[in-house]
């Protein structure tokens, strides 16, 4: 369905208008350079609306797609080429919902250098956005190798004391498995002439063998993106290093870069690859759960723990893609919205806490409840939410990627999905413990008995995903509903590749 407005290409490219009235500013306008870019994302969000507005759940394929020419390489036409449907028109919302909630979590975090901060954050929205809905190869890798430039920023100018090395390693790491994409992406244009996913997928004419190596090779920039285990080593350096919005922004959209790189390219381009690799996927989905579980109960630094529950939660991701069915697959998408919300609010709630105390050390804390209540309560609810309590969200993500895994033929054997659940056990063990040990019980610190509350600021960052929480975890059919007619147009083309399988 082509769209008679231009909203794809708005949602994308706005923030670049807020970012010419952020360089305008003088620099020691602060106050106004911060309205600027909160404006400028919070108007981003409500054109994301518009394209939801816009959208009818019940069409399977591409919607309001703008598709131009835009030059040839070697032989392939490559296109300004942009489209969306219920594979990704969630994560445009969740990109755009949380780039000004991390804005606004920067008023009291970051002081110095804020006309560049704000700047170099709407550009990597920018990027972000363009992600999700690039439908040309090209035009994507575009996208996916600029995101790489402002955060590196972000983490090495306003990042902790490691921050140069975390940035670097960070850089290093995405770069390296991009170059592998990179090689796919030529392959498939000097091949088939063409590098629009629609036209790619409806070929369905790239060999067996070539499948393989094509998903390998995408599969890599996407494995070390999400990550999985055992690419997965940049991650906690990057988390702790961040600033607690560019924390917000690594946890909650550019880790699900590398999900959507999965669930966009490697399961409708490569199918048979899919399909045969789909057990070892799970395998790695697994080991990622239980290890990311373990390796973040013996953390004392609670950023640290954050980050590394990210690589377990991103774990039951995989696992739901790679069932390769209706259920497994749409709990996958919409976990990922989940993992946005919930970790990304426990980014703020880490940060808040260390914009009072100065430390993330959990032994430096211990009867928070006490002083400060109404921390306390919503950090409790967005713990019981990441660790998957009934009624909010993570259990509903958490519970029918579960449910898909265990029905899934694809993966082989239910036992996979038996492990993953010991995952979610897990999860509980880590968050209550970190809960406990902060919150309740007496007071441990003379330095933390005179800490302030939070501020109406900081209820009104955290009060929109706090709202999701319980909408998700309560009534989430609107949401499955969203993705539910183009998830059953993919599986369906899954289930062909096997069937035509030997």
């Amino acid at each position: 369905m082509e769209s008679t407005l231009p909203l794809l290409s708005l949602v994308t490219f706005f923030p670049l208008l807020g970012l010419v009235g952020v360089l305008l500013w003088p620099k020691e306008r602060t106050a106004a350079i911060r309205v600027t870019a909160l404006i400028t994302s919070t108007a981003t969000f409500l054109i994301s609306l518009a394209v939801l507005a816009s959208f009818d759940p019940g069409n399977p394929d591409l919607q309001l797609t703008v598709r131009l020419p835009w030059f040839s390489l070697a032989g392939a036409a490559i296109e300004y080429h942009l489209g969306v449907d219920g594979l990704s028109l969630l994560l445009v919302l969740l990109t755009t919902l949380l780039t000004p909630l991390a804005i606004l979590s920067t008023w009291g975090a970051v002081e110095e250098r804020v006309k560049e901060f704000m700047a170099f954050f709407l550009l990597l929205e920018v990027g972000m956005v363009g992600v999700f809905l690039a439908l040309d190869l090209f035009l994507f890798y575009v996208f996916w190798e600029f995101t790489l430039v402002p955060m590196y920023f972000l983490i090495g100018i306003w990042g902790g004391p490691r921050r140069i090395y975390a940035a670097i390693k960070f850089f290093l790491y995405t770069m390296a498995g991009s170059i592998l994409m990179l090689l796919g992406i030529l392959w498939l244009g000097i091949r088939g002439g063409t590098l629009s996913v629609p036209d790619l997928t409806a070929a369905a004419g790239i060999p067996p063998g070539a499948q393989l190596w094509l998903f390998l090779a995408f599969g890599a920039a996407f494995a070390i993106k999400v990550p999985m285990w055992p690419l997965h080593s940049w991650l906690p350096d990057a988390h702790v290093e961040a600033p607690t919005a560019g924390s917000v922004i690594l946890a909650g959209v550019l880790l699900k870069l590398g999900t959507y790189g999965f669930l966009r390219f490697n399961l409708p381009l490569f199918p048979e690859a899919a399909v045969r690799l789909a057990p070892w996927m799970g395998i790695l989905a697994v080991i990622g759960i239980l290890y990311g579980a373990a390796v973040s109960f013996a953390q004392r630094d609670v950023k640290k723990l954050v980050a590394f529950s990210s690589v377990s939660h991103l774990g039951f991701v995989m696992l739901g893609l790679f069932a390769l069915n209706p259920q497994g697959i749409q709990g996958g998408i919409l976990q990922m919205v989940n993992h946005g919300l919930s970790t990304g609010a426990l980014f703020l709630i880490v940060g808040m806490i260390y914009e009072r105390r100065h430390t993330r050390e959990m032994d430096a804390f211990g009867g928070l409840w006490k002083v400060m209540p109404v921390y306390a309560a919503l950090t409790l609810v967005v713990t019981l939410s990441s660790m998957g309590l009934p009624g909010l969200n993570g259990f509903v993500g958490e519970f029918t990627i579960l449910l898909g895994a265990f029905g899934s033929a694809a993966l082989g054997t239910p036992w996979l999905a038996g492990l993953a659940a010991v995952g979610v056990i897990l999860a509980a063990v880590y968050m209550l413990t970190m809960f406990q040990r902060m919150f309740l019980g007496p007071i441990t610190r003379p330095e933390n008995e005179g800490l302030r509350d939070l501020t109406r600021r900081e209820v009104l960052t955290l009060a929109p995903i706090l709202v999701l929480i319980f909408w998700i975890g309560l009534y989430p059919a609107p949401f499955f509903g969203l993705m539910s007619a183009s998830v059953d147009k993919l599986v369906a083309g899954l289930q062909t590749a096997a069937l035509a399988m030997p």
